[in-house]
């Protein structure tokens, strides 16, 4: 077996592992990580000029915002959770135009606004 292929035969198994332990604070968490590994990827192709490969780690990256879009409880969460829900659209509008315009400013600043997001998370102590 190739040694890459194994490699990522067990990221999917450790990360499906993670997931099914994870309390629903980690599982945002991973989702932020995910999204912010994505959008790096993106930029690396980007840069390398590979055009498809840059269009399908946008697109993941757009995917996971939409899940932490839906993830969002508008009636608990109130004025926070409605000023997220709109921050994230706009992320993903942005996305769309990094994409389609090959910008790297508009990908470098949703990773910047999904950094800053993560942070303010990662400082919450999840309930217990």
């Amino acid at each position: 077996m190739n040694a890459m292929v194994a490699l990522r035969q067990y990221q999917t198994v450790n990360t499906q592992a993670q997931v099914v332990e994870a309390s629903p604070h980690r599982l945002i968490q991973m989702l932020m990580e995910g999204g912010l590994t994505r959008l790096a990827q993106a930029r690396g192709a980007m840069e390398r000029g590979q055009v498809g490969l840059k269009g399908e780690l946008i697109g993941k990256a757009i995917a996971i915002i939409g899940g932490l879009r839906d993830g969002l409880n508008m009636e608990a969460g109130g004025e926070l959770a409605q000023n997220l829900d709109r921050l994230y659209e706009y992320m993903s509008a942005r996305l769309f135009e990094a994409n389609r315009e090959n910008d790297f400013a508009k990908l470098d600043e949703v990773a910047g606004l999904l950094r800053t997001i993560k942070s303010a998370w990662d400082a919450i102590a999840p309930a217990a």
